[in-house]
């Protein structure tokens, strides 16, 4: 099954999508958008273009479990997303992914305006690859 992971921002979102076998997760974009709806109606055209089945949607914990303004915000952008785009949208655990991305983009050596630009698509890559793992191990 093709699924799109999308790394959610006020700002800046992180798309990554997968092959249909589910092997490997992809960086697909980021997409620059400040307004809900737009956002939902662009990630829409990407689910229409790479024909997925199904999205990730990472959901930002806190470090003790909790869930604060920003993870309301996303479980709202949940519900438009799912009604923009008729796909189910799971709600992905995404603490420490950002934290991550910064790590793999230090290992590449990638700084500056190069670096705002993709920290959130090697997010979204990140949340998905954490999915498919669990996918795997949970049948």
């Amino acid at each position: 099954m093709v699924i799109l992971s999308v790394d959610y921002g006020k700002a800046r979102t992180g798309i990554a999508v997968c092959d249909k076998g589910e092997m490997i997760a992809s960086p697909v974009c980021t997409i620059n958008e400040y307004n809900m709806d737009n956002l939902a109606k662009k990630i829409r055209e990407y689910t229409e273009s790479y024909h997925a089945e199904l999205i990730v949607l990472g959901l930002p914990k806190n470090m003790d479990g909790s869930e604060g303004e920003s993870a309301e915000n996303v479980r709202v952008f949940s519900g438009l997303l799912e009604k923009e785009t008729g796909l189910p949208v799971v709600l992905r655990d995404e603490r420490c992914t950002t934290v991550i991305a910064h790590q793999y983009l230090n290992a590449t050596d990638t700084r500056g305006k190069k670096r705002k630009k993709v920290v959130d698509t090697v997010a979204a890559v990140i949340i998905l690859e954490d999915y498919l793992n669990y996918r795997r191990n949970n049948p």
